[in-house]
């Protein structure tokens, strides 16, 4: 897989039982990539390694006074330097393309499984969190995938050096190969508290992202009450204790950089003072030692690969283990889609609850609970929270489907919908029957005002619909953001449209208007709206009455007022004193008219 090939055809299915076991599979399904770079880090580092055997060999040259090994040890110097050069440029090619690859492929396994889950996702793990794992923890995972072949490169150089320096001085080459291992390994013992602290680091990098996106997110809101400081203040501590998090971290990586320079320091102190030695008494001649001190040396710059290792490591651990755990996550219910990929139509049912709503009506629901609406109208559009039998529709189990055809036929718009950034065209550019233009659904939504307000803050748009939305739609109030969703979802047209609280920042003027065009646009589409307003249950083809997890009473709106108490307390906001006064009046009233009967 080569960068211009992205993004992957199918990025495969992810091992996601533990940190590690995602790391390895990154790194087995990109196989060739991984051999590619081992193959050009052999060579570059097996050149560089070479060059002190032919700067031994041209001294031996010289000391010897001939000409045709200096111009061979020349020759090789120019080859192995020609080498160094091909490989090392290689190497960084495939390098870059192996950590490109690995976070790209991890980043399209993020996204599939945010499709998958839909709203779940939120409540399963922090915002923070999948920021934190989308966009920082991607690229170390990606960085640790393609360090681990140059790694394996180096540490094959290193192998070949001390068996060559065997085989060249076996004196000085045995000292090499037995102090080799112990240099490699010296920092070992920090990796565990460099470790730690790198996790922490990463837990309050991960608390303060979330906090800053939980901060902006509620900006308005805190703008409103004043509270903008007390949260400025909570990010401003979050933050300094990232920094001092940060900082113990760097200091115990400092120390493993010194302990890295200071112990091949005193290897190389130790190979030219036993190696003078040996000069003196003749057991080797200058051109061995020579060698041997400039392999000493060139080995110190593929030993740095093992400390480039150990922090790749240490920083993508719990990276690994984050996006893993990201990964892991499931649908309450799925059986993967064993019906064919065909639309359903017909009634809208509900096991669980008893909700039953017709094919080709406008069913409103009033459930005193806004959470368990919510969670109701999750289970409605296939994506259930907790465990239960599956919504029907037409009789076909929703779990049953495709979960491409499943969103297709049911369309769910929460209490809070999301606007993304862009043009007010590439908001309405959604999957659609054809049915319904974007006009219509702006009619019907309510929008008139809005498409003012947003050519008025787009000095360069003319046609309101190449008007640009701010992200989230935040220069818009909380009413005109309801509206743009609403009119996104009939612009859909799906076979079933379930609409969680959809104008509760509206006025009852547009609120009464946008009834009329909801309704009016459904006709012979299914249609349930989650509200207790009056005015969209007065337009409603039937109510539905929810309490305790079962529909209670079903029946036109002015009946069930006058006939459940319950359906009164809610859309009315009455309290049980209320209703206690409301009984006692009427007994009076009972008693006043049976009283006029009887005097008659």
């Amino acid at each position: 897989m080569q960068i211009q090939d992205l993004p992957y055809p199918g990025p495969g299915v992810p091992d996601a039982r533990s940190g590690p076991r995602l790391l390895w599979w990154l790194g087995r399904n990109q196989l060739g990539g991984q051999l590619r770079s081992l193959a050009w880090g052999l060579l570059h580092f097996v050149a560089v390694s070479a060059q002190p055997f032919c700067v031994g060999f041209a001294v031996e040259a010289v000391v010897d006074r001939s000409g045709t090994r200096l111009a061979l040890a020349g020759g090789l110097m120019a080859l192995f330097g020609a080498a160094t050069a091909l490989g090392d440029t290689f190497l960084h090619r495939a390098a870059i393309t192996n950590w490109i690859t690995a976070a790209a492929r991890l980043q399209q396994l993020l996204a599939r499984k945010a499709a998958r889950l839909g709203s779940a996702l939120s409540r399963r793990v922090a915002a923070g969190e999948v920021v934190a794992v989308s966009t920082g923890d991607v690229e170390k995972i990606g960085w640790f995938v393609e360090a681990v072949s140059r790694f394996t490169a180096a540490a094959l150089t290193v192998v070949l050096v001390c068996v060559g320096l065997v085989v060249y001085q076996p004196a000085l080459g045995v000292v090499v190969a037995v102090a080799l291992p112990v240099v490699a390994v010296a920092v070992l013992p920090l990796l565990p508290r460099a470790t730690r602290r790198a996790d922490h680091q990463r837990e309050k990098a991960g608390r303060a992202t979330e906090l800053a996106s939980d901060t902006v997110a509620g900006l308005r809101v805190l703008r409103g009450i004043g509270g903008e400081e007390l949260f400025l203040d909570r990010y401003r501590h979050a933050s300094q204790e990232v920094r001092h998090a940060a900082v113990r971290s760097a200091r115990m990586w400092s120390l493993i950089t010194a302990v890295q320079v200071l112990m091949p320091g005193l290897l190389l102190i130790a190979v030219v003072f036993y190696g003078v030695h040996l000069a003196r008494e003749g057991r080797i001649s200058v051109g061995e030692l020579v060698t041997c001190y400039s392999s000493v040396m060139v080995l110190m710059y593929p030993l740095r690969h093992f400390e480039e290792i150990a922090m790749a490591y240490s920083f993508s651990r719990p990276s690994a283990k984050r996006a893993a755990h990201v990964l892991s996550l499931e649908r309450v219910t799925d059986v993967g889609g064993s019906r064919a990929a065909d639309l359903p139509s017909g009634d809208l049912y509900d096991p669980a609850t008893g909700l039953l709503a017709p094919a080709g009506r406008l069913t409103a629901v009033v459930c005193g609970d806004p959470d368990a609406a919510g969670r109701l109208a999750e289970r409605l559009g296939g994506h259930p929270s907790e465990s239960g039998p599956s919504v029907l529709l037409g009789g076909i189990p929703l779990d049953e489907l495709p979960l491409d055809c499943a969103r297709t036929a049911v369309l769910v718009q929460d209490k809070d919908p999301v606007l993304l950034s862009g043009s007010l065209r590439d908001l309405l550019d959604v999957p659609a029957s054809g049915d319904v233009d974007a006009a219509a659904a702006l009619a019907a939504a309510q929008c008139g005002d809005v498409l003012e307000a947003l050519v008025q803050g787009s000095l360069d748009a003319d046609d309101p619909m190449d008007a640009r939305i701010t992200e989230r739609g935040r220069s818009l109030s909380g009413g005109q953001r309801q509206r743009l969703a609403l009119a996104r979802s009939l612009r859909t047209d799906p076979e079933v449209l379930v609409l969680d609280e959809p104008t509760s920042a509206v006025d009852s003027h547009t609120e009464a208007r946008i009834a009329e065009g909801l309704r009016e646009l459904r006709t012979g589409r299914t249609t349930v709206v989650f509200t207790s307003s009056p005015l969209l249950l007065d337009r409603a083809d039937q109510v539905v009455l929810v309490d305790e997890g079962r529909a209670a009473a079903v029946g036109a709106h002015r009946d069930l007022l006058h006939t459940e108490s319950r359906y009164r307390a809610v859309v009315t906001r009455e309290t049980d004193e209320e209703a206690a006064l409301s009984g006692v009046f009427k007994g009076f009233e009972k008693n006043e008219l049976r009283e006029i009967e009887e005097t008659a």
